[in-house]
């Protein structure tokens, strides 16, 4: 129950940030479109740093087991997402002649984990639980940058292109990172404190960012969509409760020490909103920036709601 609240509150201030960018335009200090700048520097410079200093942990073979628990933890979430969105897919085209957005399809897969587990983790479970929140994002992290990054950005998968999207610096890193992990080598005190200092920027950005970006949306249009809602409902209840479920009835908590605690920690990931990097794609990409942001500002607001309430049907 304790976790509970701890994550109620972390939520709230999350939401206060993301007001104060909101503020920022209302207040006529910036533009709208401002936002832009903050999503090239988190993408190129804050995230990079974000998954480099997330592997800066001393080695173990218990800190091992308990990583692999929550990579296979993290992969088999991705399968059982996509798994669930092909479905849905299929149901509503056929049923309803309904297709989904790339917008929607990636905000509803892609969680906010980035931006939000590290900070969710370190201020409910403390600092040396941050090493099993980065086994999901190596996970996402590697989809991302390729699944997602050819999906948002239109672009063809042919040799070329996934060539170039392999090689996209965060990619890079994660490598960097595991090499990083697994050899306990430790970049120089300067180096090491000057990522940590870009890391711990990344829940404010993110969520600042958002706020400039929410302030210029035409939230009529968006209120009154119905498809809005279903993206929501599939987004933060239906898929959580199965990711959920699954987590807690799959036997995988016994695989190694502290397993329940591990695997709390990739549904927390799960749970996180939609992720605020599909917005940064689509200011980039201009793939409809407006209704990313506004899917992404409702799943943050419901959150408030289905992060206690699923982290209790797991844990109880």
């Amino acid at each position: 129950m304790q976790i509970t609240f701890l994550l109620l509150e972390q939520i709230i201030i999350f939401c206060i940030m993301m007001l104060c960018g909101f503020a920022l335009v209302k207040f006529k200090i910036l533009n709208s479109s401002d936002s832009r700048i903050l999503s090239i520097i988190s993408v190129y410079i804050i995230i990079p740093c974000v998954i480099i200093n997330a592997f800066q942990i001393n080695y173990s073979d218990e800190i091992r087991d308990g990583f692999l628990l929550a990579v296979i933890a993290a992969i088999l979430i991705h399968i059982i997402l996509f798994s669930l969105m092909f479905l849905m897919q299929i149901i509503f085209k056929f049923k309803f002649n309904f297709k989904f957005k790339s917008v929607e399809m990636t905000s509803i897969v892609y969680s906010n984990a980035g931006n939000l587990v590290i900070p969710l983790v370190m201020s409910v479970l403390g600092r040396e639980w941050v090493i099993y929140s980065s086994a999901f994002l190596t996970v996402q992290t590697l989809l991302m940058w390729t699944h997602c990054l050819a999906v948002m950005s239109r672009a063809k998968l042919n040799l070329q292109n996934f060539i170039k999207i392999l090689t996209n610096n965060n990619i890079i890193c994660v490598v960097i990172g595991l090499i990083l992990f697994f050899t306990g080598f430790k970049p120089h005190y300067i180096i090491s404190q000057t990522m940590s200092q870009l890391a711990s920027l990344i829940g404010p950005i993110s969520l600042i960012m958002l706020g400039i970006l929410l302030a210029g949306l035409s939230w009529k249009n968006y209120l009154k969509s119905k498809r809005i809602y279903l993206i929501i409902f599939l987004k933060m209840f239906l898929f959580p409760l199965v990711i959920a479920l699954f987590l807690k009835f799959s036997g995988l908590a016994s695989f190694t020490a502290n397993g329940k605690i591990i695997l709390l920690i990739s549904l927390m990931a799960t749970l996180t909103p939609s992720a605020t990097t599909i917005t940064q794609l689509a200011l980039l990409y201009n793939n409809e920036p407006d209704y990313c942001g506004a899917i992404n500002a409702l799943t943050t607001i419901a959150c408030v709601v289905t992060m206690p309430l699923f982290t209790a049907i797991y844990l109880f």
